[in-house]
């Protein structure tokens, strides 16, 4: 059934009558006594009794009124949400990420966007490196990813947002030797405490593991016990300075030489972004400082 012809049913009904429905339409009385004609043929009733000077329901009128109104409310209810979203008074961005990126700079990026918009929620969802962001893109478990852009990205857009400097964090009983900025090779007789199988990682710190990885000393996965172990002296590690800050207090923080940085940005699937995943983007480019009016989608 054509929603207009619901619409037109009941202005029928609420108006008692062709005329003042039509004139409240703003069509013709013609035109809507052959829309009423229309509906009543393809339902195979008589939805008015024609014969008094007023349109009275019939039976079965009566029962397509109260069903066109449950239509018309339902309809209502669902234009609110979809215009709900669009203006971002409600609604969620998903963002997919790996441990790397998953305090700097996605929280920074996230109270932007929390204060910005503070009726949308946001959704973080944990992946295994930059493979699990794509995948997780292409199962639609998220809208957004934040990576690497270093790494391979295919038929994804990848929108770079900066680097991060990435620092050797040493408990200072293991410091004692080691001058600022220190040298790659000297790095290489410290022992670290690192995810030897971050893909991402790897290709960065390649020239400061031993070919046989006899300077690591843990190779741990989680970076919650990777921070704890360096506080407790167990070994250094390789961090953004940002997190070597806040989660390794004790910790000594030496840039290295050359410096050493890992590239970061925005991945998204091809097509036109959600109203909340193209606010999401937005505010994380104004975050790293790119003008906002270089956040044009339909260029992507």
């Amino acid at each position: 059934m054509d929603l207009h012809l619901v619409t037109y049913f009941v202005a029928v009904v609420d108006h008692g009558g062709i005329t003042r429905a039509a004139q409240s339409l703003y069509i013709s009385q013609p035109s809507l006594s052959q829309a009423i004609r229309t509906l009543e043929r393809r339902l195979g009733v008589t939805l008015f009794d024609r014969t008094g000077r007023r349109l009275e329901l019939t039976e079965a009128g009566r029962k397509l009124d109260v069903a066109a109104r449950r239509i018309l409310a339902d309809v209502d209810r669902a234009k609110a949400k979809v215009d709900a979203v669009r203006e971002l008074r409600s609604g969620r961005v998903d963002i997919v990420t790996y441990a790397a990126f998953s305090i700097d700079p996605l929280i920074d990026m996230i109270r932007a966007f929390r204060e910005r918009f503070p009726r949308v929620a946001a959704r973080v969802v944990a992946a295994d490196g930059p493979n699990g962001v794509l995948a997780a893109l292409r199962r639609g478990d998220a809208e957004v990813g934040l990576m690497d852009t270093e790494a391979e990205h295919a038929t994804f857009t990848a929108i770079g947002l900066g680097t991060q400097e990435l620092v050797l964090a040493a408990p200072p009983e293991l410091a004692d030797d080691l001058t600022e900025p220190v040298p790659r090779a000297a790095v290489r007789s410290v022992p670290l405490v690192l995810d030897v199988g971050d893909p991402g990682l790897a290709v960065a710190i390649d020239d400061l593991v031993d070919a046989d990885t006899s300077n690591v000393v843990v190779d741990c996965a989680h970076p919650t016990a990777t921070w704890d172990l360096v506080e407790r002296g167990i070994g250094a590690t390789i961090a953004p300075r940002l997190v070597a800050e806040q989660q390794m207090p004790g910790a000594l923080r030496y840039a290295i030489d050359p410096p050493l940085s890992r590239s970061f940005g925005l991945v998204l699937r091809s097509g036109q972004p959600s109203p909340a995943a193209m606010a999401f983007v937005a505010v994380a480019k104004s975050h790293v400082g790119i003008p906002a009016g270089q956040t044009d989608f339909g260029a992507w």
